[in-house]
C-alpha cells in the first residue's frame, strides 16, 4: 500500500486509520493518548520546513489533515508544507453545531471575547487546559480538563476526565457547581450533552467560532475521506 499521512488525534482520524492503512501521526500534547489503529507517529515535525522536510524523505501520496477543528497552527502547517511538498492534502473537517429551539447561545470569535462576554458569572470552562490564559482574570471559574493544568488561581475548581461526558454528567455537574454559564469551542460532530444539558437549565452558552479553514479540498466524513483517497490507495 503507498503511505498517507493522517495528521490525526480526533474521532474521525481514528477512524479512518482503521479502515485504510495509514500512517497516524499525533502531537502527543496529552500523557494518556488514545491511539488509533495501524502505524503510529508522536510528535511534532518541527514546523512548516521540518514536515517538509519530512515529506520530501518519506513521500506519502496524500496527506489528511484531521486534526481537531481548533489545531489552526497544525492545519496551516499543513497546507504550507503540502504546496511546498508537492504533495495532495485533504482536509477532514466535521461540520460544526447548530442552534436548536431554546439555546441561548453567544457566538464569539476567540478566546479573549469570550472571556470578556463571560462577566461575574460562574462558568463552566470546557475549553481545555491549554486555552485558559484568557480567563485568568476571572475567579469564578469550573475547569474540565483531561489532565492537571498549571498555573491557574487557586479560586478555581477543576473537574478531570476524558470526553465525551453523558447527559447526566454534564447535569449534574451544573447542579452541583451552581453554573451560571457555559463556555465551549465549536468543536463540532454528534450534538453535544453538555449543550442539551445548558439548553435544558436555561443557561447562556458562549460558542467560539472555529479558525478559518485553509486547505482546498474539504470534506465532512470519513466516507468522503475515502472516496477522495481511493485513486491514490492502490497505485
Amino acid at each position: 500500500m503507498p503511505l498517507i499521512l493522517v495528521l490525526g488525534g480526533t474521532a474521525e482520524a481514528r477512524e479512518l486509520a482503521a479502515q485504510v492503512p495509514v500512517l497516524s501521526s499525533l502531537a502527543g500534547r496529552v500523557s494518556a493518548l488514545e491511539l488509533p489503529p495501524g502505524e503510529v507517529r508522536i510528535g511534532g515535525f518541527g514546523g512548516v520546513d521540518g514536515l517538509v522536510a519530512w515529506l520530501l524523505e518519506h513521500r506519502p501520496v496524500a496527506v489528511v489533515d484531521a486534526t481537531h477543528p481548533f489545531a489552526a497552527q497544525m492545519s496551516r502547517h499543513a497546507v504550507a508544507a503540502c504546496r511546498a511538498a508537492d504533495v495532495p492534502l485533504l482536509r477532514l473537517q466535521r461540520p460544526g453545531w447548530t442552534e436548536q429551539p431554546g439555546d441561548r447561545w453567544t457566538r464569539v470569535p476567540s478566546l479573549a471575547a469570550a472571556a470578556a462576554a463571560v462577566g461575574d458569572r460562574r462558568v463552566l470552562l470546557t475549553t481545555g487546559r491549554q486555552a485558559v490564559e484568557p480567563f485568568l482574570a476571572l475567579t469564578r471559574v469550573v475547569l474540565r480538563a483531561i489532565e492537571p493544568p498549571e498555573g491557574i488561581p487557586a479560586s478555581w475548581t477543576v473537574v478531570l476526565g476524558r470526553p465525551p461526558w453523558s447527559l447526566e454528567a454534564e447535569r449534574s455537574q451544573l447542579v452541583e457547581h451552581r453554573i451560571e454559564v457555559v463556555v465551549t469551542k465549536d468543536s463540532g460532530g454528534p450534538a453535544a450533552p453538555k449543550l442539551q444539558a445548558a439548553r435544558e437549565a436555561g443557561l447562556d452558552v458562549i460558542v467560539i467560532d472555529r479558525p478559518p479553514v485553509l486547505a482546498t479540498n474539504v470534506v465532512p466524513t470519513v466516507p468522503a475521506a475515502l472516496a477522495w483517497l481511493r485513486p491514490w490507495m492502490w497505485t
